[in-house]
């Protein structure tokens, strides 16, 4: 089993949502032999607190509009270090780059697949000269 066409179409706008507000090391892994709750996760990190905010803010104004998705659940907003957004079909996981780094989701789901995604996504953090997948090392 593989995540299904609404859950890769809610990945690419998450997934642009977040790059077009600077989100760094944007991946999204198909856990969907692994879980049952959900078909994918997208991580994605930033410097502060206010930047995770704001990404958080796009990724859902996104995919209200573009895809007529609401969150069944959000949680973390109010500590802004780790956000958490739950569409059901894909789970949304927005960290400050230093909760990223300690808790390090990308180890505990290497074993699933990635899922690709548009080269644009994660192009600032190429351009600053950050290795994408550098946060998992």
């Amino acid at each position: 089993m593989t995540a299904s066409d609404r859950a890769v179409q809610l990945i690419r706008i998450a997934a642009e949502a977040a790059g077009d507000k600077l989100a760094d090391d944007i991946l999204a892994y198909d856990v969907s032999e692994q879980l049952v709750i959900t078909d994918a996760f997208v991580l994605a990190s930033a410097p502060n607190d206010r930047q995770v905010r704001a990404i958080v803010d796009e990724i859902e104004k996104r995919l209200r509009e573009e895809a007529d998705a609401k969150p069944i659940r959000r949680e973390g907003e109010r500590e802004g270090r780790w956000v958490l957004l739950d569409y059901a079909d894909i789970i949304v996981h927005v960290q400050h780059e230093e909760d990223r780094l300690f808790y390090a989701l990308e180890r505990l789901w290497k074993d699933c697949p990635l899922i690709e995604l548009p080269e644009s996504v994660n192009a600032h953090s190429v351009q600053r000269g950050r290795k994408v997948g550098s946060t998992s090392e």
